[in-house]
């Protein structure tokens, strides 16, 4: 088998969830963002195992990501869509209960007048100049959109994993100053705010990378494993060359295991002489370039060749491989392909693909 294995572990994704959600007041309503495929690591699996633990509201980046959630989960949740009331929107927000959250005022008079009734949130920019309604703008129509009963009043941290950033408090006041008193649910906190202290939690937190054992939260439990296996080994003399434009020269002889993924897997370039994979504990170097479909490694100190080596496990987390490229955990997770065979692990079904 020439498929690398990407392990999910459905009950650490469940306790990560759990464990945010202890982190905040027991009326503080903990979400769970699952946008982008839950991270790229499956949103039909992910989102039931979060359901099961107690999660009740799920955020997700556009309308189609809410579909595939909403079949996942059926009537019920409530499910929050990111990107707003999009032109083209209207039936799938209405048909599945999506609840926009409305970034514009454009997005507003779409809204009411397409739905009128249907749920729905505002989004407002505190200071991050991404996505929501400036105070100027939030003062116009304030007294408008409060009269249609918003579900909920959002804005998002720039600079959340960094404790000490003054954006952080900037923010959080001036998130004060345009909701104070508005009668409505907030929510200013992802996995980074929650950690910044209750001051930042209000009515609801939406946990993300979190859930899926990323920084900023260090205690998070790890989620993914992915084990590559090893195709082919090879003798390498010294002065043989590895891989595309040399990438890699022997200085002595080395035993060369090639193993089966590359950077049409999500696996950087960037890897190249850099990255490390894993025989249990034992560490094996990544030489030469890593290519579309290959990775060479260096084997020769190991005692029996394995059938595979682990690139994420217990020695390697997503947030060691984003420091080797230069990246974050986010960019890591999201770029996990699809040609892994997935396994969804959990306490009752070990190994169930």
């Amino acid at each position: 088998m020439a498929t690398a294995t990407l392990t999910i572990d459905l009950d650490a994704i469940a306790a990560n969830w759990r464990a945010l959600d202890r982190m905040s007041d027991p009326t503080t309503q903990t979400a769970a963002v699952v946008k982008a495929d839950a991270y790229g690591l499956g949103a039909k699996r992910v989102v039931r195992a979060l359901a099961e633990a107690g999660a009740r509201r799920f955020f997700v980046a556009v309308a189609e990501e809410g579909a595939a959630v909403r079949q996942a989960l059926g009537p019920g949740p409530q499910i929050c869509v990111l990107s707003g009331h999009m032109a083209g929107d209207t039936e799938m927000v209405h048909d599945l209960d999506l609840t926009p959250m409305l970034n514009s005022v454009e997005q507003i008079t779409r809204h009411l007048e397409s739905l009128p009734g249907h749920p729905f949130g505002v989004q407002l920019d505190t200071g991050m100049n991404r996505l929501g309604l400036e105070a100027p703008e939030w003062e116009a129509v304030a007294a408008l959109v409060l009269e249609q009963g918003p579900e909920l009043v959002m804005s998002h941290l720039a600079c959340a994993d960094e404790p000490g950033h003054p954006l952080n408090e900037a923010q959080l006041a001036e998130f004060h100053a345009m909701t104070d008193g508005i009668g409505v649910p907030r929510s200013l906190a992802a996995t980074g705010g929650i950690l910044l202290g209750p001051d930042y939690h209000f009515e609801l937190t939406r946990p993300g990378v979190g859930l899926y054992g990323g920084r900023p939260w260090e205690s998070a439990q790890p989620v993914v494993a992915l084990a590559l296996p090893v195709i082919q080994i090879r003798e390498v003399a010294a002065g043989e060359i590895v891989g595309y434009s040399c990438g890699y020269t022997a200085e002595e002889p080395r035993l060369i295991a090639t193993v089966a993924a590359g950077y049409a897997d999500g696996l950087t370039r960037r890897y190249s002489n850099a990255a490390t994979l894993w025989d249990g504990e034992v560490p094996c170097p990544i030489v030469g370039r890593v290519s579309m479909d290959l990775i060479t490694v260096d084997v020769s100190h190991l005692r029996d060749i394995p059938r595979t080596l682990d690139l994420l496990g217990p020695m390697q987390g997503v947030d060691d491989l984003a420091d080797i490229a230069g990246t974050i955990g986010y960019e890591v997770l999201t770029s996990l392909g699809h040609r892994y065979t997935r396994r969804y692990a959990t306490t009752t079904t070990r190994g169930q693909v």
